[in-house]
């Protein structure tokens, strides 16, 4: 992961497998954290392969300028698997949220026209984060509601190259992405989503 800043939700996605599949009843494994400096959060808290876990991690204050290790176990019947990243927490403040919620806000009454079937309506509560802060030529943030991730990136320039993307990964059930949608210059009126082929990956 980039370098995250103080505040970040820092979502790192989890999925299991079973090695050996085909022995039977499939059981849950459970999943915890660890992050000393920061704030954890683990959800769903036990999860079988096909599922999607959350890790999310919110380094605190006093982390800003030192590097967080993140520890994951996965546990089953006392069978333990772990994996282990790391974070860089570096100086700066998020001044992302309201561009980002006013470009996320302008595709919101499109998909619920264009793509009712997803549940995504003006009615739809988004909570945000911004993500790799330390990029200047394209600016990233990412919201979560309960069902869905939307990730938003627009090219920091002007017209007609100021382009606005958006994807979209539904949280507990995807790792890779199911939908994305651009408007190809945002300060050109009229201007309106058209699909586009979605991304490798997910932005953190």
């Amino acid at each position: 992961m980039e370098d995250t800043i103080a505040g970040q939700s820092c979502v790192f996605l989890v999925t299991v497998a079973d090695e050996e599949p085909g022995n039977g009843e499939v059981k849950p494994i459970n999943i915890s954290a660890t992050a000393p400096g920061s704030t954890v959060t683990v959800g769903p808290q036990a999860i079988a392969p096909g599922s999607v876990a959350e890790v999310i991690i919110v380094p605190d204050e006093a982390s800003t300028g030192s590097t967080l290790t993140v520890t994951i176990v996965g546990e089953r019947d006392g069978l333990e698997k772990t994996e282990t990243v790391t974070l860089k927490v570096a100086d700066g403040v998020d001044q992302l949220d309201e561009t980002a919620t006013e470009m996320r806000d302008k595709f919101i009454p499109w998909l619920a026209e264009n793509y009712p079937e997803l549940g995504i309506t003006n009615e739809t509560e988004w909570t945000g984060t911004i993500v790799l802060p330390n990029i200047v030529v394209v600016a990233y943030y990412l919201f979560f509601s309960e069902e869905w991730e939307i990730g938003v990136r627009w090219h920091v320039t002007i017209a007609p190259h100021d382009w606005v993307r958006i994807y979209l990964r539904q949280r507990t059930a995807e790792v890779s992405l199911s939908y994305a949608f651009e408007i190809s210059s945002w300060s050109t009126p009229g201007e309106e989503p058209h699909a586009i082929e979605p991304p490798e990956s997910v932005f953190r």
